[in-house]
C-alpha cells in the first residue's frame, strides 16, 4: 500500500541557485502549542552542475560534535565554493536536541532506530520517513556526524558497511577513510534493519558514518577532526575544491566483523575499566570489573576481552546496569576493502 506524502514541508528551494536558510516545518498538537510545528534548521547552498551531498548531525540529540561543526559550516559555506548542492541539517532530530536527549522529547522516539519511518506514525517516524522519501532521493552523498552522547565515549572515525554492492562499498569505504579521522573502520552494527544507515544504503546512496568523541559534550580537539572531516567529505567527493588533508600519524585502520566486539554488562553496579580509549587489548585480558554497590567487601565481577585489538568505545558513567555496552574491541588490519 502506498505512503501518502508527507506531511512536512520545506520553506527552501532545494532547486535554487545560491544560500538558503530555513526549516522542515512538521505540523504537531501538544499541550502547550494546539497548532504548532517541529522546526528543523535546514540549510541548501547550490551552485552549478555537481553531485548533491546531505550532511547530517542531531540524529541523537545529545551527540554535540556533528551539530556544532554543521552549524558552524551552515553560517560559513558559500555558493561560490560549491560545485553541486550541499544540503545540511545540524539537528535531525530537533526535539532530542532541544531536550540534549539521545531520544525525541515529544515522543521519546529514537530517529535512528525508527527508519524507514511512517508519515501516519510518532513524530520520530515521520522525520525518518521524510528524510527516507524527500531527502535521501534528492542526494547522492550523505555523511550522518554520530559521537558517544552521554553514554559512550568513542575513539574519532570514520566508518562504512560491508555492502552487497561492492562499488557502492567501495566509494563509501574511500569516503569513510577520505574523511581524515585518526582511525577508519569497517563497522559492525548490532541491529542495522532500522537505522539511518540502511534507509539511505538501500536506495543505492553512498554513506558514511562517524564516531567523534561523546560524554555529551564536545572538545576543541574533537571539533577540529569533525570540522576538517567534513571539508574532506566535500573535497573528495568533488563539492568542493581543495586536498585532502590527513592526520599527521598514518590513519589506524580497524574492523569490527561481528557483534563478539561488543563487550555488554551482565551485572549492575559500578564500572571500572581497565583501559583507555585507543589502547591495544589482548585477548582474555580484564578489560572492566563491574562492583556490586549493595555491599562491600565483594569482589568485583571481570569482563575479559573475547579478542585482542584496540578499545574504540567506552561506557563514559560508572554507573552501569545488566545489558549497557562497556566497552567494545576493535581489530586492527593493515588494510580495508
Amino acid at each position: 500500500m502506498s505512503k501518502r506524502p508527507s506531511p512536512i514541508s520545506a520553506t527552501v528551494d532545494f532547486d535554487a541557485e545560491g544560500v538558503q536558510h530555513g526549516f522542515l516545518k512538521l505540523p504537531i498538537s501538544v499541550d502547550d502549542s494546539a497548532w504548532g510545528a517541529v522546526m528543523i534548521p535546514v540549510t541548501v547552498v547550490k551552485h552549478g552542475q555537481g553531485p548533491t551531498a546531505l550532511l547530517t548531525g542531531g540524529n541523537h540529540g545529545d551527540e554535540y560534535e556533528g551539530i556544532t561543526a554543521l552549524m558552524k559550516l551552515a553560517s560559513t559555506l558559500r555558493a561560490e565554493d560549491v560545485s553541486g548542492r550541499v544540503i545540511i541539517v545540524p539537528c535531525m532530530n530537533q526535539p532530542a536536541v532541544m531536550a540534549g536527549k539521545r531520544t525525541s522529547g515529544l515522543d521519546g522516539g529514537n530517529l535512528n532506530r525508527s527508519f524507514p519511518g511512517d508519515p501516519d506514525g510518532t513524530v520520530t517516524e515521520r522525520i525518518a520517513d521524510y528524510f527516507t522519501r524527500v531527502m535521501v532521493p534528492m542526494s547522492d552523498v550523505v555523511l550522518d556526524l554520530h559521537s558517544g552522547g552521554r553514554t559512550l565515549d568513542i575513539i574519532p572515525f570514520g566508518a562504512s558497511h560491508v555492502l552487497d554492492d561492492p562499488e557502492q562499498q567501495r566509494r563509501a569505504l574511500e569516503g569513510a577513510k577520505a574523511f581524515g579521522a585518526p582511525y577508519a573502520m569497517m563497522m559492525f552494527e548490532l541491529d542495522a534493519a532500522a537505522l539511518f544507515d540502511t534507509a539511505v544504503e538501500s536506495q543505492g546512496k553512498v554513506f558514511v558514518a562517524t564516531e567523534l568523541g561523546g560524554g555529551g559534550t564536545s572538545t576543541p580537539q574533537s571539533l577540529a577532526i569533525t570540522e576538517r572531516g567534513v571539508r574532506n567529505f566535500l573535497i573528495h567527493y568533488g563539492l568542493v575544491a581543495g586536498e585532502v588533508e590527513m592526520p599527521r600519524e598514518p590513519q589506524v585502520y580497524l574492523d569490527m566483523p561481528d557483534a563478539n566486539c561488543y563487550v555488554q554488562s551482565e551485572h549492575s553496579g559500578l564500572l571500572e575499566l581497565a583501559f583507555a580509549l585507543g589502547e591495544r587489548v589482548e585477548k582474555g585480558e580484564v578489560v572492566a570489573r563491574v562492583y556490586d554497590l549493595t555491599r562491600s567487601g565483594t569482589p568485583p565481577v571481570a569482563y575479559h576481552a573475547s579478542r585482542s585489538g584496540v578499545l574504540a568505545a567506552r561506557r563514559h558513567p560508572a554507573l552501569v546496569n545488566m545489558g549497557d555496552t562497556i566497552a567494545v574491541i576493535a581489530d586492527i588490519v593493515d588494510t580495508l576493502s
